[in-house]
């Protein structure tokens, strides 16, 4: 009967221990793919900023601000409601973006102004005569 015991014991820790090490298997590979898409997004983005397409501010679509580091959607339509800015940070100021927020973002971003002769919606000036 004390095999008995001791085999069933034996068996029960065993197949817990599988159990445990599968579960543990999946969590880690779920938790690593996800990890995986915020590095690339955030690889994306940076890549972006080093080969000198930063983002701007005063035309980027919503979808485009909110793939930002520790920027949301809420965040992006702050941004994009916001506008026009006339420096980056702006969005410090205004209170749009927290000071580490902004610092997670600075270099990949810009505020492009709108050209000689138009105003922040593109149009053009008219002359007064």
């Amino acid at each position: 009967m004390k095999r008995f015991i001791t085999l069933a014991a034996v068996l029960m820790c065993g197949f817990s221990g599988i159990a445990c090490a599968q579960q543990s298997a999946a969590a880690s590979s779920s938790a690593s793919a996800a990890t995986g898409k915020t590095h690339e997004a955030k690889a994306a983005t940076k890549g972006a900023a080093k080969n000198g397409t930063m983002v701007d501010i005063n035309s980027a679509t919503a979808k485009e601000l909110a793939a930002l580091p520790k920027i949301g959607d809420a965040k992006a339509k702050a941004i994009v409601d916001g506008r026009p800015w006339s420096g980056k940070d702006d969005l410090v100021a205004k209170n749009i973006l927290s000071q580490t927020e902004y610092d997670a973002i600075k270099d990949m971003i810009i505020a492009k102004q709108a050209g000689k002769g138009a105003n922040a919606k593109g149009e053009k000036k008219q002359k007064h005569n």
